[in-house]
């Protein structure tokens, strides 16, 4: 049986290596996003074989990138993740795919995140804003000032999301290859070990 069988003792899936075969299948290949007429300018740039690669380095950057670019703007997030990861040498189909944690089932919930926490933030006075609404002489001018300042609280939200997201996901991404690897070390001093003591054992030369 193989020493990296997953049946055997001590065996732990690399999870990058997981993920490279499942955005093999869902995402875009680089000669697609080569030829993609969002990514024109810098479309060529895409067939470099360092932005597909999973590194201690790339990994960590696409996983921040994506979720800087999946908070920050509504719409476009896989090109914009894209776009950041070429300057920043990050992993672009772990960038492009990271993004998906805001989608048409999820976005909802991640506008009453973002709201609380620009109110959070903001601490808006009540008290102040009572004020204002009570010296609006008509119903619509409440709802236009309700309206601006829902979407000025939750766009702030938005943009503290991005940058603590991000800056959470490098830090996890960071850790968890540090973990795999130092896995990876262990196994392969295990196996030298074992080999050595097969050497040094006085009946091993009679098997």
């Amino acid at each position: 049986m193989s020493a990296h069988s997953p049946s055997s003792p001590g065996f732990f899936p690399n999870p990058w290596i997981w993920m490279k075969h499942r955005l093999g299948r869902t995402m875009p290949s680089r000669e697609e996003m080569a030829k993609n007429r969002y990514l024109a300018p810098i479309g060529h740039r895409f067939l470099n074989p360092e932005l597909w690669r999973f590194t201690r380095r790339s990994v960590p950057r696409g996983v921040a990138l994506g979720l800087f670019a999946a908070f920050i703007i509504p719409v476009g997030q896989i090109f914009l993740a894209a776009f950041l990861a070429w300057p920043a040498r990050a992993n672009v189909p772990l960038a492009a795919a990271v993004t998906f944690v805001t989608n048409p089932f999820t976005i909802a919930f991640w506008a009453v995140v973002a709201n609380r926490v620009g109110n959070f933030i903001l601490r808006i006075d009540s008290t102040a804003t009572e004020m204002v609404l009570a010296q609006a002489d008509s119903t619509w001018w409440v709802y236009i000032v309700d309206a601006f300042q829902v979407a000025g609280v939750t766009v702030l939200g938005f943009l503290v999301l991005a940058v603590v997201t991000s800056s959470i996901g490098y830090l996890a991404a960071s850790g968890i290859w540090r973990v795999i690897v130092a896995r990876k070390i262990a196994r392969k001093r295990a196996k030298r070990l074992d080999l050595e003591t097969a050497s040094l054992d006085p009946g091993h030369g009679a098997k």
